[in-house]
């Protein structure tokens, strides 16, 4: 049986699911969080990651791949210096999440930041799923692409029926069960 994580150590904080689901969000207060407990901490979002570490892919399945394998590369160094990664990103195939998992030493914890398409249409602050469902973005996650479901994830929130604060308890009670907090 593996020992209980050391507080110093590294971890990944995977959040994980659709597009306009609240990873973001979640991330950037679980960041807030994290730092006034004095733990070092950086936040991976799969926006700038596109922007600057993978400008180069697409959207097909390799390319999403590829994606995910960088910043679970850039995780890996990450760790080993004692900080707390938290990734907010689409990731939409669990295989690479759990590649990310094995490389990472199962120091890994994913949260599913769970919510209806229908909700993510109604609220669709961005128009992204008004144009994915007209055919004007393709590969879009969850409308013309596959999105699967974490199902070994250490915790699920549902944010089209938990408030921020409620999923962010959630998680920050999940990582001090699992003494990573």
């Amino acid at each position: 049986m593996k020992a209980p994580p050391d507080k110093c150590e590294g971890v990944v904080i995977c959040l994980t699911g659709l597009s306009g689901a609240g990873k973001t969000t979640l991330a950037r207060l679980l960041e807030k969080t994290v730092t006034e407990e004095g733990r070092p901490v950086q936040v991976l979002d799969g926006d700038d990651i596109r922007k600057n570490l993978s400008k180069d892919l697409g959207y097909c399945r390799a390319d999403r791949e590829t994606n995910m394998r960088r910043i679970g590369y850039v995780c890996r160094l990450l760790i080993q210096h004692g900080v707390m990664v938290i990734v907010s990103a689409i990731s939409p195939y669990r295989n690479v999440r759990d590649e990310i998992r094995c490389a990472c030493e199962c120091r890994f914890v994913e949260v599913y930041v769970k919510c209806p398409v229908q909700s993510l249409i109604q609220r669709d602050a961005k128009g992204l799923y008004r144009r994915a469902i007209a055919g004007e973005i393709p590969n879009f996650t969850g409308i013309s692409d596959p999105y699967e479901e974490p199902l070994n994830g250490e915790i699920v929130v549902e944010t089209d029926r938990q408030s921020q604060e409620e999923s962010l308890c959630a998680i920050v009670e999940t990582l001090k069960r699992l003494d990573y907090l």
